[in-house]
C-alpha cells in the first residue's frame, strides 16, 4: 500500500518553521534551592579573595494563635511585597489516581465560591499583581500598596475554593497531551523510568503518572486532599518585601487569624535503597538513533546536612556547569553528545544522584565507560587547587545574583524555618564554600558519588546498543522495562516456519484488497488534516499512474507549499521561492508517487529484512528493516493477524535541528474502491506533542488530467 502517512511527514517537514517547540518540568520533591551555574567560564581561576559580606534581609519569625508561622524579611529597595503560604504537609501516595495532588494545586486558583476564574484574573490583572497556586499553597506579589486588595484575593483562594468541574476537565486534556508526547520522548522515559528504579512504586517519588491513573483523578479526591492537609499549624506564611515587621503580623492576623487548625496526618515511608552492585536497566526505543544514559541512584542527604555545600561543591565540579569534567570528556574530548550532567539532590525524604546524556548509538558503551572513570577519579584523585578555585568562584558568582531576583530571599527564609537550618545558613553560606578543601571534596565524592552501586539506565534501540552494554554486568544480564518503568521479558514468539519478508509483503497486500484491485487504480486524490500544537494543516494530495504525485499544504486555505513529480524530476514552490529537489529528497517523491510502495520493495533498489516480532499496542507484529537504495532505513510493523501495516519508524531532523525518530502509528482502515485505505495516523517525534493526522476524503480513479503534474 502507498506510503500515504510519509507524504504528510514530508509536507510537515517543510513547515517545520511554523510550529515552536515548548517544554516543561514538574518535580514532587521540595529541597531547598541552592544555585548551580550554568554556561561558560574562564579557564583560568582568579586567586582566592575574602569572601564577601552577604547582606540577606534579617528573618523575624512568630507564630500566630493557630499555629501559622509567619516569617517576615524587610526590603525597602522597592515598593514591592511578596507573600508565600506554604502548606507543608509530608508527601502522599496517590495510587491508582497519581495526578491529583498536583490536580488540586492547578484548580485552587481557578474560582472561588464568591468569584469565577474571570474574575479572579481581573482583580489580580487591575493592581497590577501576581497570584499563582500549586499543591502546597498560593504565592503573590504586588506593589505595596495593593497589599491588602491581593491578600484578599489570595486567602479567598485559599479559603474558598470551588475546584470547577470544567477546570479538572481542561487539566487532564493538559495532562493527556503531556503524557501522549512523553510515550516517545526518551528524555521523559529515562526520567520516569529512573524515578521508579531509585525509589519504587512504593514510594511517593517513585509514582509517575499515567493515562490510567489520569483518567481515575476526580474532584472528591481533590477536595479531600484539601480538607485534610491544608491547615495553619503546619504552615509558613513568608512575606518579604517593603513593610514592616508589625505591619505584616497586622495583616497576616488580619486575613489568616480566623484560619481553623486541625490534626494532619503524618506519612512515613521506608527509605529508599540503591543497588547493592550495580545493575544494567534497559527501555527499547525502536529506530532511535541515540541512547539516552542515565547512571543513578537514591542518596541520603538531607537539606540540614552540613554536607549540603561542599556536596553540591563536589557535584559541581563532576559534572555541574559546562566546564564540569564529565563535560569535557564526552563532549569536548571525544564528542559523544552535545551535553553530559549530573546531579545530586537534597531531599528530606530521599535524595538521589544522576549522570545523564544523549549520544549517539555507536558510542553508547564508550559513553558508559568515560562516565565511570569520571566518577570513579572523583573519588580517588585529589582535585586540583585551581580547579577547585575556579569553581568556587563561579559558585560564589552564580550565589550573588541569585539574591538580585525575587522570591530568592522568600526561599532562603522558608528553607531556613522548615529545614530548621542555622539562622545565619545563607549569610555564611560563602564562607563555607570558600573553607571547602580539597580533602573535603575527595570525602564527600567518596561518599556520594558510588558507580559501583548504580542503576545504569539506557533508552535506546536495542538492536543497536543491547548486546553491548552486558560488559557493565558479569552476569551479562540486563533488565527490561517498558516506558512506564514496569518489566518486561523479551517477546520469544517465534517466526512460523515459512514466513519471509516476501510473503509478509505479499500478504499485506491480499489484505488491503489484493493485486487485481489495486492494478484497478488509476488515479488517487485524498485530503487530509494534520492538527499541530498550533496551527491545523490542510493536505490535498493527487497521484496519476504509480508515477505522479502533487503534494499541497496549506494553513487557513492560503497554499504554503506545493510539491510535483512529473515522473522524472521534481519542484517544490511557496512562499520560499521555488526549487528543483534533487537526491534524497527526490528519491521521496519518487516513492510517494507510488500507488503501493511497499510492491516495490522486492526490487533491486530496496533490500529488506525480517528482524523479528514485537509487541505494538498489546498485539504481536512483524518487523520489517527497510532499506533503500541511497541508504536511507525505515522500520516497519506488519499486524501478525490481520496482515496491516500498524507503524512505521524513520530518522530525521527535527525543528531543533537534531536527529530524530519519527514514529507513525496507523490505524482506522476503511474501504475506498475496494481497497483500504488507512483514514488515521499519528506522528510522534517530529514536535513535543503527537500530531494527529485524519484523512477526510479519498476518491479514487477521478480522471485527474495530466495536466496537474506539469513542471513549468
Amino acid at each position: 500500500m502507498k506510503k500515504y502517512f510519509s507524504i504528510l511527514i514530508a509536507g510537515l517537514l517543510a513547515a517545520t518553521q511554523l510550529i515552536t517547540p515548548a517544554s516543561a518540568q514538574t518535580t514532587k520533591s521540595g529541597a531547598p534551592v541552592i544555585p548551580v551555574p550554568s554556561g561558560e567560564v574562564r579557564k583560568g581561576a582568579p586567586k582566592a579573595g575574602t569572601p564577601p559580606k552577604i547582606q540577606i534581609g534579617k528573618a523575624e519569625t512568630t507564630k500566630l494563635d493557630n499555629g501559622l508561622t509567619v516569617i517576615v524579611v524587610e526590603n525597602h529597595k522597592l515598593p514591592q511585597v511578596s507573600f508565600r503560604l506554604f502548606v507543608d504537609y509530608d508527601p502522599v501516595l496517590e495510587k491508582d489516581a497519581i495526578g491529583y495532588v498536583d490536580a488540586m494545586g492547578e484548580l485552587l486558583s481557578k474560582g472561588t465560591t464568591s468569584r469565577t476564574k474571570a474574575q479572579l484574573d481581573e482583580e489580580v490583572d487591575f493592581i497590577g499583581a501576581q497570584l499563582y497556586s500549586d499543591d502546597n499553597g498560593v504565592s503573590g506579589s504586588s506593589l505595596s500598596k495593593h497589599a491588602d486588595k491581593l491578600l484578599e484575593l489570595m486567602t479567598d483562594v485559599l479559603f474558598n475554593p470551588s475546584f470547577p468541574e470544567e477546570e479538572l476537565t481542561k487539566f487532564k486534556k493538559q495532562a493527556e497531551s503531556a503524557l501522549a508526547s512523553s510515550k516517545d520522548e526518551a528524555d521523559a522515559i529515562a526520567g520516569n523510568v529512573s524515578s521508579i528504579l531509585r525509589y519504587g512504586k512504593g514510594h511517593p517519588y517513585g509514582e509517575i503518572m499515567t493515562e490510567e491513573t489520569l483518567a481515575k483523578i476526580n474532584l472528591d479526591q481533590i477536595k479531600k486532599h484539601y480538607q485534610t492537609y491544608f491547615k495553619p499549624n503546619i504552615s509558613y506564611l513568608v512575606v518579604v518585601g517593603d513593610i514592616s515587621k508589625k505591619d505584616a503580623m497586622a495583616k497576616a492576623q488580619k486575613y489568616f487569624g480566623k484560619w481553623a487548625s486541625g490534626e494532619v496526618p503524618g506519612n512515613k515511608y521506608a527509605v529508599p535503597q540503591g543497588p547493592e552492585k550495580t545493575q544494567v536497566d534497559f527501555v527499547h526505543k525502536s529506530g532511535a538513533v541515540q541512547s539516552v544514559i542515565n547512571i543513578t541512584y537514591p542518596v541520603e542527604l538531607p537539606p540540614n546536612s552540613p554536607d549540603v555545600i561542599p556536596s553540591r561543591l563536589m557535584n559541581t565540579i563532576l559534572g555541574a556547569y559546562f566546564n564540569s569534567r564529565v563535560n569535557a570528556n564526552l563532549r569536548e574530548g571525544h564528542g559523544y553528545t552535545y551535553g553530559a550532567r549530573t546531579s545530586l539532590s537534597a531531599d528530606e525524604l530521599i535524595g538521589s544522584f544522576n549522570a545523564n546524556a544523549s549520544v549517539r548509538n555507536e558510542v553508547t558503551d564508550s559513553s558508559i565507560i568515560e562516565f565511570m572513570k569520571e566518577l570513579n577519579r572523583m573519588r580517588t584523585e585529589q582535585v586540583p587547587e585551581d580547579e577547585l578555585q575556579l569553581v568556587k568562584n563561579v559558585l560564589t558568582g552564580q550565589f550573588s545574583q541569585s539574591l538580585e531576583r525575587p522570591g530568592t530571599i522568600a526561599n532562603f527564609a522558608l528553607n531556613t524555618a522548615r529545614y530548621k537550618l542555622p539562622e545565619d545558613y545563607y549569610e555564611k553560606y560563602l564562607t563555607t564554600l570558600q573553607n571547602t578543601t580539597a580533602q573535603d571534596i575527595m570525602a564527600m565524592a567518596k561518599k556520594y558519588v558510588h558507580p559501583d552501586q548504580a542503576y545504569i539506565l539506557v533508552v535506546g534501540n536495542k538492536e543497536d546498543v543491547l548486546d553491548d552494554l552486558k560488559q557493565f554486568v558479569p552476569d551479562g544480564k540486563i533488565n527490561m522495562y517498558d516506558t512506564y518503568g514496569n518489566p518486561v521479558k523479551e517477546t520469544n514468539v517465534a517466526i512460523p516456519e515459512g514466513v519471509t519478508a516476501e510473503t509478509i509483503l505479499s500478504d499485506y497486500v491480499n489484505a488491503i484488497g489484493g493485486t487485481k484491485k489495486i492494478a484497478g487504480l488509476k488515479d488517487v486524490q485524498m485530503k487530509a488534516n494534520l492538527v499541530t500544537p498550533g496551527p491545523t494543516f490542510e493536505m490535498a494530495i493527487s497521484q496519476k499512474g504509480g508515477n505522479k504525485v502533487a503534494i499541497a499544504m496549506s494553513m487557513q486555505g492560503n497554499v504554503m507549499s506545493n510539491r510535483v513529480y512529473d515522473g522524472e524530476k521534481a519542484m517544490e514552490s511557496g512562499m520560499g521561492g521555488q526549487r528543483a529537489l534533487e537526491g534524497e529528497e527526490l528519491l521521496d517523491m519518487k516513492e510517494q508517487a507510488a500507488f503501493f510502495k511497499e510492491a516495490n520493495y522486492l526490487g533491486g533498489d530496496y533490500a529488506v529484512t525480517l528482524k523479528g516480532v514485537e509487541p505494538i499496542n498489546g498485539k504481536n507484529a512483524y518487523v520489517l528493516s527497510v532499506e533503500r537504495s541511497d541508504g536511507k532505513k525505515t522500520t516497519e510493523y506488519y499486524d501478525m493477524t490481520s496482515s496491516l501495516k500498524v507503524r512505521e519508524e524513520s530518522t530525521s531532523v527535527g525543528p531543533d535541528g537534531q536527529p530524530a525518530t519519527v514514529t507513525t502509528e496507523i490505524g482506522d482502515y476503511k474501504p475506498v474502491g475496494g481497497v483500504l485505505f488507512p483514514h488515521s495516523l499519528t506522528i510522534n517525534g517530529l514536535f513535543p506533542v503527537p500530531m494527529k493526522g485524519t484523512i477526510t476524503e479519498i476518491k479514487v480513479n477521478a480522471g485527474l488530467a495530466d495536466s496537474m503534474f506539469d513542471i513549468k
